[in-house]
């Protein structure tokens, strides 16, 4: 496998992006995000990631090798971090009771580790090297948003799926410009899992979801406009 990484870093990443969209959309459509075999699952993603990683000594390169040195220059941070708790702006109301509950959050909390790292740590990181920075950024932001269509073949509606997908490329865009800014892949991991683990916790309320929907669209854009004009020290300048 570090050969192949080494060879072809893309195609290294999408390579990953596809097993985890397949892997996940039979767990998901088959036994829920509440199940032991989900958490088995994107748990084996998790230690499959780490352990490569790891082993080949990319810490550094995937910005999972600490979080940015001087975190007070980084208050950035902060608004990505409050929209992350949007899944709760609708209410407070349980998905699952006991065992279900605690298995669903810990998936969360991995798919938002295991998605930050194929889709910015790989993905985002290879095409930096090899491409313009503004291309990098754009493809990993569609790339992850897209990927959400897979939801479909889950059981999700159209309407559904078209609203996360734009959703989440709102979100690609954020997470991927705070990575490059920061150099540091911790910080966007903690929003995602936030996120996705929130979500076990909001109440369904469709008018809330489609104001937090358009207020992620509207402070992506001008986050990633801010975000684009500072100037940082860190690993990732060309």
């Amino acid at each position: 496998m570090r050969k192949f990484y080494e060879k072809n870093r893309v195609w290294f990443a999408v390579l990953w992006i596809v097993l985890y969209c397949v892997v996940m959309t039979n767990l998901k459509g088959n036994f829920g995000y509440q199940s032991i075999a989900m958490l088995l699952g994107i748990n084996a993603f998790a230690v499959g990631i780490t352990l490569f990683v790891k082993m080949n000594h990319l810490e550094k390169e995937c910005g999972i090798a600490s979080l940015p040195r001087d975190i007070g220059r980084f208050l950035f941070f902060i608004p990505m971090w409050i929209l992350a708790t949007g899944n709760l702006w609708d209410g407070f109301a349980l998905s699952y009771r006991g065992i279900e509950m605690v298995c669903a959050v810990l998936s969360m909390i991995l798919v938002g580790f295991v998605e930050e790292m194929i889709f910015r740590g790989f993905l985002f990181k290879a095409m930096l090297s090899e491409e313009r920075t503004s291309v990098a950024i754009i493809v990993s932001a569609l790339t992850f948003g897209m990927g959400h269509i897979i939801n479909l073949f889950a059981g999700q509606t159209s309407f559904e799926t078209i609203l996360q997908v734009i959703f989440a490329i709102a979100w690609g865009f954020i997470l991927t410009f705070v990575f490059y800014k920061s150099g540091s892949l911790w910080p966007c991991i903690i929003a995602h899992s936030m996120i996705d683990a929130f979500s076990l916790f909001g109440a369904d309320n469709a008018l809330v979801d489609q104001i937090y929907i358009v207020t992620t669209i509207v402070v992506a854009v001008v986050y990633c406009i801010y975000l684009a004009r500072i100037k940082v020290e860190t690993n990732n300048e060309i």
